[in-house]
């Protein structure tokens, strides 16, 4: 019996999916390589789908004109802020709903200049994992790549984590020579910036499964000390539930939860000696009738951004949220 395929095993020639990388400088160039894509999915009948930040969507739109109706349109600043709820939350939500048996065409933009040097391995690991996500799925996920404001580094890394790519201003495709996804997750499989040890705004406090309730008492009495309120503070309570009990299930019984804030955002961190295997855990939509296996799915639909650093001696789970 042959065994099933990993999620980066080399892909099959037949498979469907198709995962360009699409590197442009300049809005003509943009346009130039977006709406015909979009208006040839239209015209096969395909669902399309556009994600990409405001500027762009604007010029997107209006290039479009009367055929954006027909388009799902999102903005990635909002919709895929946190880069670990793009899949289940933008791209699989999209293509899931479609009739079976048809294919989709979507456009994803995660990574703009923009972005911080929190977020950027975030990003390149959710452009990796992509290619696992998707592996035999009749869906096209183009992704734009600005090479007049990106870094020759992070341009580098497009051509790792996607196997085909269109160089700018040539509009033909071509087989990426530097394509391995699985090396670009573990490469950014990074350990964390140390946050503060002490201090008066910082909660240092281990747990085990006696302790949970007290833990995240204590956890949502400093998130209001440092600025969480309403609705923040709740998503505050809800990952500190799903972290700290995800330790105690799978991470050795015990672990250490630290709060506190840091460049405009609280960050929560939950460590334990549990290893995080699954390279998609936490980024794929909840299965209707079964239970459990959402806890990783829920922080990252709830926060602004998500870091993991796993290792064989343990795991460490960062998330960020932006007081508002």
């Amino acid at each position: 019996m042959t065994a099933p395929a990993g999620p980066f095993d080399p892909v099959h020639p037949a498979d469907p999916f198709d995962h360009p990388a699409l590197f442009y400088a300049g809005t003509a160039q943009y346009l130039a390589g977006t709406v015909p894509f979009i208006r040839d999915g239209l015209a096969a009948g395909e669902p399309v789908a556009v994600a990409v930040p405001g500027e762009n969507l604007r010029a997107i739109r209006d290039e479009l004109g009367a055929d954006a109706d027909a388009v799902r349109l999102l903005d990635m600043r909002e919709a895929g802020r946190n880069p670990g709820r793009i899949i289940p939350g933008v791209l699989r939500a999209f293509a899931d709903a479609q009739p079976p048996g048809r294919r989709v065409r979507i456009i994803g933009e995660p990574i703009w200049a923009g972005r911080s040097a929190a977020e950027y391995p975030a990003c390149v690991q959710h452009e990796a994992l992509i290619n696992a996500a998707f592996r035999g799925r009749e869906v096209t996920i183009l992704c734009p790549y600005d090479t007049s404001r990106l870094t020759e580094d992070v341009l580098a890394d497009a051509h790792a984590t996607h196997p085909v790519v269109i160089p700018a201003g040539v509009g033909g495709k071509r087989a990426s020579t530097a394509y391995d996804p699985e090396h670009v997750v573990a490469r950014y499989n990074q350990p964390l910036p140390p946050g503060p040890a002490f201090g008066p705004g910082v909660l240092s406090v281990s747990f085990a499964e006696e302790s949970l309730s007290s833990v995240r008492q204590l956890t949502t009495v400093q998130g209001s000390r440092l600025g969480l309120t309403g609705v923040r503070l709740d998503d505050l309570a809800l990952i500190t539930a799903e972290l700290t009990t995800n330790s105690v299930i799978h991470g050795g019984g015990t672990g250490r939860l630290r709060l506190w804030a840091e460049t405009g955002h609280v960050l929560c961190e939950v460590s334990d000696r549990g290893r995080l295997t699954d390279p998609l855990a936490g980024r794929r939509p909840a299965r209707h009738g079964i239970r459990g296996g959402r806890g990783l799915l829920m922080v990252n639909l709830l926060a602004d951004l998500v870091r993991v650093h796993s290792t064989p001696a343990g795991t460490t789970v960062r998330c960020y949220l932006e007081p508002r």
